[in-house]
């Protein structure tokens, strides 16, 4: 039995799935399947030239915030962890050219055949998945952690490196993204999780680097551990519509829109600087 969250009750996932006109990146295909299973695989998102500028961004975010739980108790932070796992958000809004890659490029225009044009950024990070010490992540939703009203926005699950089973590839449970949004609970150490297994066949959604796992706010989704012999790397980016609000917490009744053009930037229509 799934347990719905207080305020997505009534929620209805076709009325929110409404295709906008005029594709730049994604297909047909993509979108049935997005509409059914709440995710689709797009290979070649980025060429090898684009994925190696955005990592040399990534990697520096890396680098600080590892050098940052390196000064912790236990070396720990949330749900980070030197030698597990390591985020580095709000890349985008530091380096002018992770900015235009989320704002102008392939990526957004995933966004744009989702959402809309007047796709906003909500939030980007790295998130590198180490092998030292191997764990997966807790089966969730997106707008579990913070709930956005509407509740379907977009992620881009970015592979920087192959994203394959071994390296911690996303998984996801198809179907389930109709349910709305879920309760959540706090796992420690590994963060929040609406179920321990999903009452679906979860589905594994490997890819090379440069191609993207994309995926609604409400598909519940986990990566696995990291088995192989590299770090794994992915840069996560997810969009909001023009009308999106924020609520921080339960007791939060009004919300807090999400409308800063700094904060949250419009994505450019393709070739616009």
């Amino acid at each position: 039995m799934l347990n719905i969250h207080p305020r997505s009750i009534n929620f209805d996932w076709d009325a929110c799935t409404v295709r906008p006109t005029g594709n730049q990146r994604i297909t047909d295909s993509h979108w049935e399947q997005f509409v059914r299973d709440g995710y689709f695989v797009i290979e070649n998102l980025l060429t090898p030239e684009e994925v190696q500028r955005i990592t040399a961004e990534t990697d520096h975010g890396y680098n600080e915030a590892n050098d940052f739980m390196k000064m912790l108790p236990e070396e720990r932070l949330f749900i980070a962890e030197r030698g597990a796992i390591s985020f580095a958000p709000h890349l985008a809004l530091k380096s002018p050219a992770l900015r235009e890659a989320v704002l102008n490029s392939p990526i957004s225009e995933v966004a744009r055949d989702i959402i809309g044009p007047e796709a906003r950024l909500y939030h980007d990070q790295a998130v590198y998945k180490e092998n030292e010490k191997p764990r997966r992540f807790p089966w969730h939703q997106d707008n579990g952690y913070t709930f956005v009203s509407p509740e379907n926005y977009l992620t881009v699950w970015i592979a920087l490196t192959d994203a394959t089973v071994e390296a911690g590839c996303p998984w996801v449970a198809p179907g389930l993204q109709r349910h709305g949004t879920l309760v959540h609970n706090y796992v420690e150490p590994l963060g929040y999780e609406t179920f321990e297994e999903p009452p679906v066949t979860p589905l594994a959604a490997p890819v090379k680097a440069g191609g993207a796992v994309v995926f609604s706010s409400l598909t519940p989704h986990l990566t696995g551990p990291n088995t192989s012999p590299s770090v794994r790397k992915a840069y996560i980016v997810q969009y909001i519509g023009n009308e999106a609000t924020r609520f921080d917490n339960p007791e939060d009744s009004t919300g807090t829109p999400m409308k800063d053009d700094h904060l949250y930037p419009m994505i450019k229509q393709r070739g616009h600087k």
